[in-house]
């Protein structure tokens, strides 16, 4: 399959928008479905006792522009941040996160979300949007430098979503439309106008499905809207689907699971760092699994480490030698897609 729909500059910065968030986690040493009532959904009433709790540094865009730092890719994030970012703030730049898009709003706290998992790796979720509810007022034009690259449009609060988008089309900027989560909280016509014209639009298997319904779509008109859909399968990996093409499946990289949140972050993160680096898309895809194999392994989605050399080394225990990028083996530019 051929990695070519547009060309992206090398030297340029990935553009990530989307929450900032502080994680509340939770582990209920126990499974959900033992204690849900199919009959009794119209009145459930349930408390979990839950055995651990941790906070934690998160939100989309936190997170992927973290992982992209270690994986040595230049990002700035563009987003909205509370009065108690500053700890959040420093340790990005730390990273070497570029935080000149992000706009703190002294009246308000850092959105928060409250994640309890279970034994079974099923998640509930509780999420309070504080500073993220004015993420719409940012203008994406206005913050994104004067070397944008691509953009990642990641789950956010949903007016940002759909202004985000409509201005990176509006600046020819190639975007991935991340809306995750926020599948839930979009109709059927703001999905699909956000999406249209994107070089991918990235989704697990279950906001696959629900994207499918609420717009109308199916598999073969989704590529009216984006170039590229690449849908996460958890444990069973990727699929990367483009028309004209078969589907191209990507397995999981081996991992010792101890907590999922986040993973879907990491990949995107991998993803998008192999086609900087002007990978063919299977390389790509593999790199999205080698760096969600080290978020599942921690608790937190900012906990994990390694160098290059490490990742490299991962990268070759499971799926062989990472191949010389494409740019540094030719002349050509590198190219999404």
């Amino acid at each position: 399959m051929s990695s070519s729909i547009l060309p992206v500059r090398p030297d340029g910065q990935v553009i990530v928008t989307g929450s900032l968030a502080f994680d509340q986690i939770m582990v209920f040493p126990g499974s959900f479905k033992d204690h849900i009532l199919p009959d009794k959904l119209h009145i459930i009433n349930i408390s979990f006792l839950v055995s651990e709790m941790r906070k934690q540094r998160g939100g989309c865009a936190g997170n992927i522009a973290y992982t992209l730092a270690l994986l040595g890719h230049d990002s700035r994030i563009v987003a909205a941040a509370g009065n108690d970012f500053s700890s959040y703030a420093e340790w990005l730049r730390q990273h070497g996160v570029d935080l000149e898009g992000v706009e703190t709003f002294e009246d308000e706290t850092t959105a928060s979300c409250h994640i309890t998992t279970d034994q079974d790796d099923n998640q509930i979720t509780g999420f309070f949007v504080g500073a993220m509810a004015r993420a719409g007022e940012l203008s994406l034009k206005q913050r994104m430098g004067d070397r944008p690259a691509l953009c990642i449009v990641a789950p956010d609060d949903p007016s940002a979503m759909s202004r985000h988008c409509q201005e990176a089309r509006e600046a020819g900027l190639p975007f991935l439309f991340d809306p995750s989560f926020q599948v839930t909280a979009m109709d059927g016509e703001s999905l699909a106008t956000a999406t249209r014209g994107a070089a991918m639009l990235v989704v697990n298997d279950y906001e696959y499905a629900v994207f499918l319904k609420k717009t109308g779509m199916d598999d073969d008109t989704i590529f009216d809207l984006a170039d590229m859909v690449i849908v996460t399968l958890g444990g069973e990996g990727s699929k990367i689907r483009r028309r004209g093409f078969n589907d191209l499946m990507i397995p999981a990289a081996n991992a010792t699971l101890t907590d999922p949140t986040g993973a879907g972050d990491a990949f995107r993160s991998g993803f998008v760092a192999g086609l900087m680096r002007g990978h063919e898309l299977e390389v790509c895809g593999r790199m999205g699994s080698v760096t969600s194999a080290y978020v599942v392994e921690c608790n937190g989605t900012q906990s994990h480490h390694y160098s290059q050399d490490e990742f490299e080394r991962r990268y070759a225990d499971n799926f062989g030698p990472l191949p010389i990028p494409a740019a540094e083996s030719t002349d050509k530019v590198p190219t999404v897609g």
